[in-house]
């Protein structure tokens, strides 16, 4: 018998690692070839890792929420002979590990490891953060791990260096300031703790207010001759495309010829570096039926025909509604639009989609009374109109053109 060990796959470009959400095999368990073995999830989708090979499972190398980087081995699966050397002859590169030729090479990784640590496993993220912060094996020794063993996580060191970030702040302004949070609960109130979502989503949002200068712009555009377009050919379009027609649709195309016009709003800003991309990849805010919020991407959206985006954004606003989105269909968004109009919001001001420069928000439609100016005087008319709003990053966007690319999307 040998063990094979099942790695986390690359899942996509810029993927460099993914958390453990459930494991769907046990210990012991017989797995087939291209069963469904543990399901991971990136920073946005969700994705189940299948087994090479067929065999048992002896050991899971990880728990539920530790973060596991590309090429980290997931699980030990035992295999037979017959079935090593089919998958040898399948795939050469494979790697299979004796066991006890990698019991005796833990044995020695382990015995190199620093004696003044407690922690005698660190995996080679763990190793990567704390060489980059410069954290000490007295601050190790007092950090409790709380992946398997007591095995230090990303979320441990994040954590630790969080909170001594505050104790250091405090101490500036105070040096007899003890840094001890106070939380006060009654016993009416209800505690749980937060989702994988709802955690990854408070620490996007954190980390872009505190990396871009947000500001924000408004201008109304009255939209009735859209709308009415849309209207009139909304019952002709389902009959031949078996989905609707929605607002969104016209908006992301009229929104990626804007963003040609305005190609610095579609960059990114790196190490004092503009990177003004050349394709227009536009995200499209989606919410789902458990109240999430999760950006597919419309690619080369300036490029496509109208029939085109709305094939595309439809089809990935349904696949991301039945949690079937792949890594890549939320990568490489160069802007991102939001229309918060379908819950009836007249406007709002949307955080940015780091690292890109901007996001429109489109408000609900509304029947108003509008000055209407022509060649035989003025009068006042009813007129379907919306409020649009721009966040941008104010380091690199000023207010001119800000402005500018708001009546660029004026209709």
């Amino acid at each position: 018998m040998t063990k094979y060990n099942l790695t986390l796959p690359k899942m996509g470009e810029s993927v460099e690692e993914a958390t453990i959400v459930n494991w769907l095999k046990n210990v012991g368990d017989k797995i087939k070839a291209d069963d469904f073995v543990v399901e991971v999830a990136t920073d946005k989708v969700d994705s189940e890792v299948p087994s090479d090979v067929e065999g048992v499972l002896v050991e899971k190398c990880f728990e539920i929420n530790d973060v596991v980087k590309v090429g980290e081995t997931l699980c030990v699966i035992e295999t037979s002979k017959e079935n090593q050397e089919k998958i040898i002859e399948a795939i050469p590169n494979l790697e299979l590990l004796d066991s006890e030729e990698n019991k005796e090479e833990i044995i020695e990784v382990n015995a190199n490891q620093d004696e003044k640590s407690k922690h005698s496993f660190l995996s080679p993220l763990v190793r990567s953060i704390i060489e980059k912060e410069g954290i000490t094996n007295d601050d190790l020794n007092k950090i409790e791990g709380s992946g398997k063993k007591g095995r230090l996580t990303k979320k441990d060191l994040l954590e630790f260096l969080g909170n001594k970030k505050t104790q250091e702040t405090a101490t500036k302004t105070d040096p007899d300031f003890e840094y001890k949070p106070k939380l006060t609960i009654s016993e009416s109130d209800t505690i749980r703790e937060l989702t994988r979502f709802e955690k990854m989503t408070s620490d996007h949002m954190i980390s872009s207010k505190n990396t871009s200068v947000h500001a924000q712009m408004f201008i109304e555009a009255d939209i009735t001759n859209l709308f009415d377009w849309r209207e009139n050919l909304k019952d002709e379009f389902f009959g031949n495309e078996k989905f609707k027609l929605t607002i969104t649709y016209p908006l992301i195309k009229i929104l990626s010829q804007a963003l040609r016009e305005f190609p610095i709003l579609n960059a990114t800003l790196s190490d004092n570096n503009l990177i003004l991309k050349k394709d227009v990849n536009i995200g499209v805010a989606t919410a789902l039926g458990n109240g999430n919020l999760i950006v597919p991407v419309v690619k080369n959206a300036d490029q496509l025909s109208l029939l085109g985006i709305c094939k595309s954004a439809n089809n990935l606003i349904v696949k991301a509604r039945d949690n079937e989105l792949s890594p890549d269909d939320v990568l490489d968004g160069t802007f991102t639009m939001t229309n918060i109009g379908i819950f009836e919001s007249l406007t709002g001001t949307a955080i940015l989609n780091q690292p890109q420069l901007g996001i429109i928000a489109f408000g609900s439609v509304r029947k108003m009374p509008r000055v209407i100016e022509t060649n035989k005087g003025d009068f006042i008319g009813i007129r379907k109109v919306i409020m649009i709003s721009l966040s941008f990053d104010h380091r690199i966007i000023n207010g001119a053109t800000g402005g500018l690319f708001l009546k660029e999307l004026k209709i």
